[in-house]
């Protein structure tokens, strides 16, 4: 099997590249500019475009494994941010998919986001893979449009798609709050998130690779949208203290009520952060493991472990 791969520059890209190198796929990668460094067969075509031609990139692929896209980004500045999300997420991924049925690609693997879902959810009522859609920022409403018009593509030319939305993805190399908060952890400084309660579902870089590669060749994720997590939900206070037990300092977490940290993002104008740091987001992911007979073969404690010795060695360095 033949298969070329999307952004293989990012955090997901490069962990997956490098499974995929160490089980002997048959692998192409497509990229924005050349890269004397790249160890696979590798082809440029440039910005992820409306307009980008990738008739030489697809010649033979069985397989499009597409990860590239415009990312989620917390301070965006661009004077119309959904146009911009569009241009690259939606067209871009479009553009794209319409080339690859028509070169006769068998099947198209699109990294979603949960953002396609919605921002959060309410007690005892995760989201699941067929819930009415509720994207809320530009980021998840040009997921949102790229998944329907990849829906529309299979459905006039056969070609199979494959939809996962991951929630936030941590692992070896994380950037973004889950980095800032190894950091806050490992220096000892107090944090005052002590008493969250909330419920939230996160998914570590090694259970999402395992299954994109079973996405690959499996038949029964033909059409199917998937949704991954690791199987166990932790409340922000849990994941601290979890997380400082992988880094070997203890988390120091005053028990500041989430109300006041609530009261406290708004008139500072953080509300998205308390969002994040407050707010429930749960995945009911048994669609995915039934139909797929998967389960998460890293567990949260290990895939934590892993993570902060990777951590711990760059702050070394």
């Amino acid at each position: 099997m033949n298969l070329l791969i999307t952004g293989t520059t990012g955090f997901v890209g490069k962990a997956l590249l490098q499974y995929l190198q160490n089980n002997a796929h048959n692998l192409l990668v497509a990229l924005r500019s050349r890269s004397p460094q790249q160890t696979v067969p590798s082809i440029t075509v440039g910005d992820l475009l409306p307009s980008t031609n990738w008739t030489a990139a697809l010649s033979g692929i069985d397989t499009v494994i597409h990860l590239a896209a415009r990312a989620h980004i917390m301070r965006d500045i661009a004077a119309d941010p959904l146009t911009e999300f569009r241009v690259v997420n939606t067209a871009g991924t479009l553009n794209l998919a319409r080339q690859a049925a028509a070169a006769g690609v068998s099947r198209f693997i699109f990294l979603s986001s949960i953002k396609v879902n919605g921002e959060f959810t309410t007690p005892g009522k995760p989201f699941t893979a067929s819930d009415i859609l509720a994207p809320d920022d530009p980021y998840g409403i040009s997921k949102y449009e790229a998944e329907q018009g990849l829906k529309e593509i299979s459905a006039h030319t056969g070609m199979e798609i494959v939809i996962i939305r991951p929630p936030l993805v941590y692992g070896a190399g994380v950037k973004g709050n889950f980095l800032s908060m190894m950091r806050g952890l490992h220096k000892g400084i107090p944090l005052p998130l002590g008493a969250i309660h909330n419920q939230r579902s996160l998914v570590s870089l090694d259970n999402f690779i395992d299954l994109i590669t079973i996405c690959i060749d499996h038949p029964a994720a033909a059409n199917q949208t998937f949704l991954v997590s690791d199987g166990e939900d932790l409340s922000t206070t849990e994941l601290l203290k979890r997380l400082g037990a992988a880094l070997g300092r203890p988390a120091r977490l005053l028990p500041v009520p989430a109300s006041w940290l609530r009261k406290a993002a708004s008139l500072l104008g953080k509300e998205d952060v308390a969002v994040r740091l407050l707010g429930s987001l749960q995945i009911d992911m048994r669609k995915t493991c039934k139909l797929l007979n998967w389960s998460p073969p890293v567990s949260v404690d290990e895939a934590l472990h892993r993570t902060a010795k990777a951590y711990l060695q760059q702050a070394q360095c």
